[in-house]
Order: C-alpha cells, then sequence, then structure tokens
C-alpha cells in the first residue's frame, strides 16, 4: 500500500463526525451510484450516531455545500468539492500486483514493437483498448505535440492510383499514417531509393526541423537538377505539410463501458457524456494540465466539461523517455469512479510505457 499524499484541508471547519459521516456517504454512492440515505449511513457504515443525529450532519453537509439532493425525497450525492476532499485524504491505495504490473508491461511492449502500419495512432489506440479492459472505464490516450518530436523514420507506401500512404515513425515509438495525392505514381524501385536517401536526413530530426529543411532544400536550384532528391523532398514536404491538431491525436476507447453503466441510463447525464468526449478541444487542455504536473491527475465534474455541468471525472498520467513527455494516458468515467484503484491503475499504465519507450528508443 502506498499513499499519494495526504491532505483535509478542503474539510476545514467539518467535526470529526461530519468527515465520517461525509466519507461514509462517499464510498457508498461510489458503491452504488444511488443517492445516499440516514438509514442506509446508519446501517451499513457502524457509525455511533442515531439516525436523527445523521440526519442533521447530512443537513449541515448539504448547507456547507459537501452534499446535494437530486430530487427533494432523494438521498444525497457528494459534490466536486466533497470528492476533491475525499481524494485529497487518502492516504493509501491498494498497489498492483506485481504478475499484473508484468504483465501490462508485456502487452505495452507487445504493442509498441509492432509494424507501423496498424492504422492511425495504431499503438495508442491499443494501450488506450487495455487500460479501458482493465479499469471497466473508457480511457483516453494521447501523444505530445508532433513538431516538437524527433522522427526515426518516413515511409511511403502505394495504396491506390495517385495516392500513397505516409507512414511517420517517431524516436518515442508513435506513429502518424498520413495520406497524400501524387501526380505520377512512383514505382517500388523509385521509392525504395527514396527511403535510402530520406533514411540520411530524417532520423533524430524534428518534425518541424525537417518541414523547413524540405522547403529550404525544394528552394534550392541544385535540386530541380536531381531528380531523385526533388521527388524524395517533394514527398516529405508534402507528408509533413499539415501537423494534426492536437484534437485530432486525442484516442478515446472504451466508451460503450461507459453507457452500460447506471447513472447513463438518464437521457441528461448521456447527452452531457457525449458532449464531453466530443470536446476534444477542452480534453487536450486537461492533458496538457497533466503533462506539466507530471504526476497522477485528478479532474471532477465541470473540470471536465467546458459547459461547466458535466459529471464527469477523468484521471491521468504523463509518460515519457528521458526525462521528456511523450503524452499522456487516463480514463473517464463517472464522478463515483474507484479512484483508490484508478490512481495506481493509471499510474501504472504509464510508467509501463514509458519504461517500454525508454528501452525501444
Amino acid at each position: 500500500m502506498r499513499g499519494f499524499g495526504a491532505d483535509d484541508s478542503g474539510l476545514q471547519g467539518i467535526a470529526l463526525r461530519g468527515r465520517q459521516v461525509l466519507f461514509s456517504v462517499i464510498a457508498e454512492y461510489i458503491a452504488t451510484g444511488r443517492p445516499v440515505g440516514s438509514r442506509t449511513v446508519s446501517r451499513k457504515y457502524g457509525l455511533e450516531l442515531s439516525p436523527a443525529t445523521i440526519r442533521n450532519v447530512l443537513s449541515d453537509l448539504e448547507n456547507a455545500g459537501y452534499l446535494h439532493q437530486p430530487h427533494t425525497s432523494a438521498g444525497r450525492v457528494p459534490t466536486d468539492i466533497a470528492l476533491r476532499a475525499f481524494i485529497a485524504a487518502l492516504t493509501e491505495f491498494p498497489e498492483i500486483p506485481e504478475s499484473q504490473q508484468r504483465e501490462m508491461r508485456q502487452r505495452i511492449r507487445a504493442i509498441f514493437q509492432k509494424e507501423p502500419r496498424a492504422g492511425e495512432h495504431g499503438s495508442l489506440r491499443q494501450a488506450g483498448s487495455m487500460l479501458s479492459e482493465l479499469s471497466g472505464a473508457a480511457a483516453v490516450v494521447t501523444a505530445s505535440p508532433s513538431d516538437g518530436r524527433p522522427l526515426a523514420q518516413l515511409r511511403f507506401i502505394v495504396t491506390k492510383p495517385e495516392q500513397l500512404l505516409a507512414v511517420i515513425v517517431f524516436k518515442d515509438g508513435m506513429v502518424e499514417n498520413r495520406y497524400i495525392r501524387v501526380t505520377q505514381q512512383p514505382t517500388v524501385s523509385e521509392l525504395e531509393r527514396v527511403h535510402n536517401l530520406l533514411a540520411d536526413v530524417v532520423e533524430g530530426r524534428t518534425l518541424g526541423a525537417l518541414r523547413e529543411m524540405f522547403a529550404s532544400r525544394l528552394a534550392n536550384e541544385k535540386v530541380e537538377v536531381d531528380q531523385l532528391r526533388a521527388q524524395a523532398f517533394e514527398l516529405g514536404s508534402e507528408a509533413l505539410k499539415r501537423a494534426p491538431s492536437r484534437a485530432e491525436a486525442v484516442v478515446i476507447e472504451g466508451r460503450s463501458r461507459l453507457m452500460e453503466l447506471p447513472e447513463y441510463g438518464d437521457a441528461d447525464r448521456v447527452r452531457a457524456l457525449v458532449r464531453t468526449l466530443e470536446d476534444r478541444e477542452h480534453l487536450v487542455g486537461l492533458l496538457d494540465m497533466t503533462m506539466d504536473a507530471g504526476i497522477v491527475t485528478v479532474y471532477l465534474g465541470s473540470e471536465t466539461d467546458a459547459a461547466g455541468d458535466g459529471e464527469i471525472s477523468l484521471v491521468a498520467a504523463p509518460y515519457g523517455t528521458e526525462g521528456k513527455v511523450s503524452g499522456t494516458v487516463g480514463v473517464i468515467g463517472p464522478m463515483r469512479m474507484d479512484y483508490a484503484r484508478m490512481m495506481p491503475l493509471v499510474e501504472a499504465t504509464a510508467e509501463a510505457m514509458t519504461e517500454v519507450l525508454k528501452k525501444k528508443d
């Protein structure tokens, strides 16, 4: 068991019995997803308080902003503030069993050692699929901006007449696929020579630096008399012309797992969920903050939804190599997420990705 750090500053002014009742409500809400009443707290959590006292404490906690009632006759559910205080007060988390960590590393290693033809963001999708499977929630994975990341290779594959697939392999193991149009289809032997020529200039340079280099070389009159070099630089320039937006690079796997949860039987909550998942720009902002923080980070409710009324949580962690952040990985789920389980699981996934990418690099 290992703590991420205890902090009860979010509960200042709340007496001990108030904290006991509040954490009992949160524990029950995480377990069931349903509003919690005083009888449930009294019956299941062994507090030496009368039902009447518990009702009074619940009312005080509601007035203080830690609980709210979805309906007048319903029990109470914790607010963002309560969940944040609960997470900060957690001191111990269950360790991921070593056997499971070993299996995760093996699966991640197999994912990133595959040939780079698995489709756009194929490695990220498969890593996300693994985390979604382990967590039972939706997983989100993204890479850091392409322009600042060094490449390992750039290759072209003939797909159909007047079209090539450009496969951009980064040194951190990530892969981007882009389709480009060509007026004259190169032959297999021509592409092989293009690959050999590009290999001398591509490896180790960032995407942004290569884009500038190709433009500079194509503007040089000497290239015009070297048909092969001109062809190689033109193909390279076309492949790297448009950097995908950060929003396009966000991969979400396992949406259907969320739809199966009881809280999304409500149409309004489904709409809020869909809005959160579709607002990629806002997600990118949260994931960028995770990269800056450098640690496992939790975003709750309104923080995950730019509209301010979402009921979704995001737990994310950065991964990378050689002290550089390559991207983020995390899980998206309801606010009643089991944070004590999800935070170590996300951290272990990020560590497995970091370890495998370091060895690959």
